[in-house]
């Protein structure tokens, strides 16, 4: 009973690392092709190494946009204490630097309640937000000034990591990125760093990942006083495996592992599939 208790006591945590860095999910980048990408992929979810979900991300990359879709949930001992679902999608432009969304929704259910969040942007800027229902303690949340909701992505499209024209898709230039996210309430930066190279196999992918060392700093509109908050942005214990796709010059989540409150989070692809399908003409 004592990871039992521990679970429901430090849920909240294993809930925020999910919707912050994972959620299980992952995207791909294709603006130089002819062709567009697509995805499907599967990940097992483990706390303390006993089972507590699944996610699945499914997607289509035309050469100028693109659209992904994101569920999860839990299973076993982790369903019983308190069962959460979840899904999100984004969907947007595709440039040369990176991915322009336009629109991201989100909604995450357990026991307790049900929060959805859509935002609309443009320009990598935030045009509307709305949060049902709003969080409890809204008033005691640092506020997140405009400037903070400009060049930012949402936690979905964040996960598309391009890599500049000329650099190896295995190595530093993989991981050496600072990513903005707000995700409708909390505005955090997430810095990954480059820690080795590993070769991995499952089904859909054999070959290396880029392993990297992930970083969590809060900005804005999370309380000053959490307990969690001020873990996650000690946290030197995180990092995430980042498959190459060479025909778009991008690398994507594999595997991500994010100590928690209540114990080590791992997300890891037990299925893990990239295919291609003739894009309408760009002209």
């Amino acid at each position: 009973m004592k990871v039992a208790d521990n679970f429901r006591l430090q849920s909240a945590a294993p809930r925020r690392a999910l919707s912050r860095l994972a959620c299980a999910a992952v995207a791909l980048f294709a603006a130089h092709g002819a062709r567009a990408e697509t995805l499907r992929a599967h990940y097992s979810l483990s706390l303390l190494g006993f089972s507590i979900g699944n996610a699945s991300a499914s997607g289509i990359i035309e050469p100028r946009s693109y659209r992904i879709d994101i569920a999860m949930h839990t299973t076993g001992l982790a369903n019983m204490i308190n069962g959460t679902r979840g899904s999100a999608t984004a969907s947007g432009a595709l440039q040369r630097e990176g991915p322009a969304p336009a629109a991201y929704a989100n909604t995450m259910a357990n026991s307790a309640e049900t929060r959805t969040v859509r935002m609309a942007l443009a320009s990598n800027a935030v045009r509307s937000v709305e949060v049902t229902p709003p969080p409890w303690d809204a008033d005691y949340r640092i506020p997140v000034a405009e400037s903070a909701k400009r060049n930012i992505l949402d936690p979905v499209s964040a996960l598309i990591m391009s890599v500049p024209d000329g650099q190896p898709l295995i190595g530093p230039s993989a991981c050496n990125r600072t990513i903005p996210v707000f995700d409708g309430v909390t505005r955090f930066d997430v810095h990954l760093s480059y820690l080795d190279t590993r070769s991995v196999r499952t089904r859909g992918y054999t070959g290396a990942v880029t392993v990297c060392a992930a970083r969590y700093t809060p900005i804005s509109g999370h309380r000053p006083d959490s307990t969690s908050t001020r873990y996650m942005a000690e946290n030197g214990d995180m990092d995430v495996w980042l498959a190459p796709l060479p025909n778009v010059r991008a690398v994507v989540p594999y595997h991500i592992d994010i100590r928690t409150s209540a114990g080590m989070l791992t997300i890891d692809a037990a299925e893990f599939q990239i295919g291609q399908k003739q894009a309408y003409s760009q002209d």
